[in-house]
């Protein structure tokens, strides 16, 4: 793929890399200035959110948020329930990120779910050039803040009021339901966390309801992992055990 050496070679590889990536990026980051715009947000706050949180699912729940008058204790621990994903991602990654210091930051903090799986999805050569990495990861941030920049204005100049586009923040996150649903396939976590905002919205309102619900549903998911990792590790235990009694029967 990298057939070629030069930094314009790397650039225009990279480019293509990232046309896929480019199609949705333009097309959400759009809809995110749209929402932002209609929500009255300033236009330097959501081009700082892109340019600085770059996390898709959580700048839609961050603006609806704070449309609703959200604080920075709701708006924290939403921002961290949302993105705890992309720890995951910079972790695994680090030993391929190691060789390139300087880089490292920022190709950790730039992991989105897009760009990680299209740099585990590199051919070596590209996976092993930090050069390459930084410049798909730039890229990426590049078309996700272009599409947003194009939504504020084009938010600024249309005369009326766009009605509904809130509810693409409600969409996203049926959609993201289900995908997790079908995947992990453990609806507890999402019971427990329903029923704790309903029982916190009755109780101490809408804004305090949802940090209640995210609350139950992380203590939910915390519980329910406890014996799965104790049943591992006993299934391991005996594994090894049997391992270690077919050895002395060997003897």
């Amino acid at each position: 793929m990298l057939r070629r050496t030069g930094r314009s070679a790397l650039f225009s590889e990279a480019l293509k890399a990232t046309v896929p990536v480019m199609l949705g990026y333009l097309t959400l980051g759009l809809a995110f200035g749209l929402l932002a715009s209609d929500s009255g947000l300033p236009w330097w706050l959501t081009l700082c959110m892109s340019l600085f949180m770059y996390a898709g699912a959580g700048q839609f729940a961050l603006v609806g948020l704070l449309a609703a008058g959200g604080g920075p204790a709701e708006a924290a621990i939403l921002s961290f329930a949302v993105n705890i994903r992309h720890a995951a991602y910079g972790v695994s990654m680090l030993g391929r990120f190691a060789p390139w210091p300087r880089l490292k930051p920022y190709l950790a903090l730039s992991l989105t779910d897009e760009t990680f799986a299209l740099l585990s999805t590199l051919p070596q050569r590209g996976r092993d050039d930090g050069r390459f990495m930084g410049m798909v990861s730039a890229l990426n941030q590049a078309w996700w803040v272009a599409g947003t920049m194009a939504g504020v204005f084009a938010g600024a100049i249309l005369p009326w009021k766009l009605e509904g586009l809130d509810f693409a923040l409600t969409a996203l996150f049926v959609v993201l339901l289900v995908e997790q649903l079908r995947r992990v396939r453990e609806p507890w976590p999402y019971v427990g966390a329903a029923l704790s905002a309903v029982f916190g919205t009755l109780i101490a309102g809408p804004r305090a309801g949802m940090v209640i619900g995210l609350a139950g549903g992380m203590a939910v998911a915390s519980i329910r992992r406890g014996p799965a990792v104790r049943d591992s590790g006993s299934s391991a235990g005996n594994s090894d055990s049997g391992d270690r009694k077919e050895g002395r029967s060997g003897e």
